[in-house]
């Protein structure tokens, strides 16, 4: 918690998307077709889903980017969504004349899933509230990478003041781009990291990363866990807990959101890092993507399960 006993404030910046899931046997072959055998409409985005985690495990989060014209269907049906979870929105832009990001996602029974978005390249010209307004109360910043154009300015303000940034890495980054240095702690997953440092190894492209940055790296590796590296610049793992997964959509989200929360409320990296792990494996127990993120109360129940 906060020194002032009361759960920190987390404010999550990134772009929100209304997901259609649909589960499926396979992935259809290219001009086939496939029937479903459930069909559900959810909120999705990288830092939409960490925003659910965040405030399911006991954290205050609030929401900032870019959503679609007031007259669209799915902003509305995301401002509901969000509002249900307890999410300040209050610093969500609206674009006029644009939609708010969908995508439809395919799920098979291995919990592994295919997507495809439209997301309109102008709600990339989003200019974000007032950064005083923004980071007042606020304990840590979480960012997706792709909003850099627009939320670097932030980050950066951010920093200044002593204030954690966090970024998820969910697609290769430039090694110019200016969240590398930005940022205090940086989440990859595996197949990022190694496109970013050029290098085939998840160890060896974190060994890379780090003569360009300062921040704390990780990368994880879905059922095979995370591996960091420590202050002494040492590969260190963090394993990830067994189960038997039905939805992997949004886990990647959810482990970012409690992994900042667990940050921010004085843990170190090492109790953080589990605690992300525990709440992006019981995730992978049910369908729903950010959605099906984890109450804190299951979260300590799983642990107390495993003495």
């Amino acid at each position: 918690m906060a020194a002032s006993g009361i759960a920190p404030r987390i404010l999550c910046i990134g772009i929100p998307a209304r997901d259609l899931t649909f589960r499926v046997e396979a992935v259809p072959e290219r001009g086939s077709k496939a029937n479903a055998t459930h069909l559900a409409e959810i909120c999705g985005g990288n830092a939409l889903n960490a925003a659910i985690a965040i405030t399911r495990l006991g954290g205050r989060a609030a929401f900032a980017g870019p959503m679609g014209d007031a007259q669209e269907t799915s902003s509305g049906f995301m401002l509901e969504r969000m509002a249900t979870e307890g999410i300040d929105t209050t610093h969500i832009v609206r674009m006029p004349g644009l939609m708010t990001p969908v995508s439809a996602i395919m799920i098979e029974p291995s919990g592994e899933r295919t997507l495809t978005i439209h997301r309109d390249p102008a709600l990339w010209n989003v200019k974000l509230p007032d950064t005083d307004d923004l980071v007042a109360d606020c304990h840590t910043v979480l960012v997706e990478s792709r909003c850099a154009s627009f939320a670097i300015d932030l980050c950066t303000a951010a920093r200044r003041r002593g204030i954690p940034v966090i970024v998820g890495v969910d697609r290769a980054m430039a090694l110019t781009d200016r969240l590398l240095t930005a940022a205090s702690h940086l989440l990859f997953a595996s197949e990022q990291v190694q496109e970013t440092a050029g290098v085939a190894d998840d160890g060896q492209a974190l060994k890379r990363l780090a003569g360009l940055t300062r921040a704390f790296l990780a990368a994880t590796r879905g059922p095979r866990g995370t591996i960091w590296l420590n202050e002494a610049g040492a590969l260190e793992e963090t394993p990830a807990f067994p189960v038997q997964a039905v939805d992997t959509l949004g886990a990647g989200d959810v482990f970012h959101g409690a992994f900042t929360l667990r940050l921010a409320e004085g843990g170190g990296v090492r109790q953080a890092l589990r605690f992300a792990a525990a709440a992006a494996a019981l995730k992978c127990t049910r369908h729903g993507g950010g959605q099906a993120a984890p109450q804190r109360v299951e979260v300590e129940g799983f642990f107390r399960n495993l003495l």
